[in-house]
């Protein structure tokens, strides 16, 4: 790599570097760390594992840390317009300066060690961290847990959000073999915080074996709705939270916020009264029900890409009726289960509008989407924005457009819909 190389440069030459896109496994990438003398990123590290709700727990967890006044760094994946969102310090993302100098540092370090584009860009993000005399670092889990790279830092508090079928062909084909995975962030002595009811008995089995003291809700931290709908509690036995509804709209979005004030509750930091309010009012998170405004049609955006994040767009569909038709415009990865996604919203959705994603390795184009799931009345089209233009010209004010299947298609959503001159109703401003 040459020195005046930008960061599109080095991103286009990681995803060639290696072989594979994944492999999953410890050992080259805590040679490089150690190599660049990483060590523990910040004062405090949480750790955000689960199959689905790990991007809104962390910005809940960054809020609420930042309004307590400490230095925070995030770490996430994937990112929707820019790889910049991956990384933040004190709320705003890398600039491709210092991405580039970090990326510099990886490759200086790793000799004849080949990396994949994800764990280079996880040393790069410690790195940068270990530089910013951080109070908390966040550190969000890309596939797994036990052998992903960010599992060579331990954390003083794990969170596993959920578990659900995702990824089977690296992690297991049922829910007790995928906690397995998800259950080795968890550290010997330290909190690990449970985000479902009933978490599989692997994890739970794994906590009890290395002293981890599990926190589960239902158990040990619960969530009550306000009567009136005006706010809601956290509370654990002997301390109560009365708190706003966060500006993330979906019910799941009560239990990621639960989950992140257990993370810093057991954490050691110190978090003032007025911080938990501010923070659960402030966090926001793109791509998530994220709202866009054509000419009185409502349009929804969301990354949900498997049967539970489904399940969980079907409830707040449910919760919230417009007096419109619905329109799906639906763009799935090849190895995703498009079936089980589509039967938890077919009830809510008038009329279904199927496109392809070209995402090399995984491509699926909307002809091969629509023999997998045979809805009746169904459109097709080349792409997410053909899709779109399509849904313009037939949808009326007071119709809902729900936009959802990966990130990959709530990015290309997002390019067409500002194109378009769409009015952004919230989440961040365009870049």
């Amino acid at each position: 790599m040459r020195m005046s190389d930008s960061l599109q440069d080095w991103l286009a030459r990681l995803q060639r570097q290696h072989p594979t896109a994944i492999e999953l496994g410890l050992e080259r990438v805590r040679a490089v760390a150690e190599r660049m003398r990483l060590a523990k990123p910040a004062g405090c590290v949480i750790t955000v594992g689960g199959t689905n709700g790990k991007g809104s727990t962390v910005a809940f967890i960054e809020a609420i840390a930042r309004a307590a006044g400490l230095r925070v760094g995030a770490y996430t994946s994937p990112h929707l317009l820019r790889y910049n969102e991956r990384v933040r310090i004190d709320g705003a993302d890398a600039g491709d300066d210092d991405l580039v100098a970090a990326f510099e540092a990886v490759e200086a370090a790793r000799g004849d060690i080949s990396l994949t584009y994800f764990e280079a860009g996880t040393l790069a993000a410690l790195w940068l961290f270990a530089r910013a005399q951080l109070d908390l670092a966040i550190l969000e889990v890309g596939l797994g847990g036990r052998l992903d790279a960010v599992n060579i830092v331990d954390p003083d508090v794990a969170v596993i959000t959920t578990v659900d079928l995702d990824h089977m062909e690296w992690l297991g084909e049922d829910r007790e073999d995928i906690g397995v995975e998800k259950a080795g962030i968890a550290r010997a002595w330290k909190p690990l915080v449970l985000g479902d009811d009933e978490p599989p008995s692997s994890v739970l089995r794994r906590a009890y074996a290395i002293g981890a003291s599990a926190l589960r809700m239902g158990c040990d931290f619960f969530v009550d709705r306000a009567a009136d709908g005006e706010g809601w509690q956290w509370r654990e036995p002997g301390f109560i939270l009365d708190l706003p509804m966060p500006d993330l709209v979906a019910p799941v979005q009560l239990r990621n916020a639960a989950v992140a004030i257990t993370a810093l509750r057991g954490s050691p930091l110190e978090i003032p009264e007025k911080a938990w309010a501010e923070g659960i009012a402030s966090a926001r998170v793109p791509g998530r029900l994220q709202r866009l405004d054509c000419a009185g049609v409502e349009y929804r955006l969301d990354v949900g890409h498997n049967p539970q994040a489904a399940q969980a767009l079907a409830e707040w569909l449910e919760n919230q009726p417009t007096r419109g038709r619905v329109h799906a415009v639906y763009a799935a990865l090849a190895d995703k289960d498009v079936e089980g996604v589509t039967r938890a919203l077919a009830p809510l959705i008038d009329q279904w509008h199927l496109t392809g994603l070209d995402v090399e390795g995984r491509a699926q184009d909307a002809d091969a989407l629509a023999a997998r799931l045979n809805l009746a009345g169904a459109t097709r089209h080349a792409d997410v924005a053909g899709a779109l233009r399509h849904v313009q010209s037939i949808a009326v004010p007071g119709d809902r457009v729900l936009v959802f299947g990966s990130f990959h298609t709530v990015e290309a959503a997002l390019h067409a819909l500002r194109s378009a001159g769409c009015r952004e109703v919230d989440g961040p401003a365009p870049v």
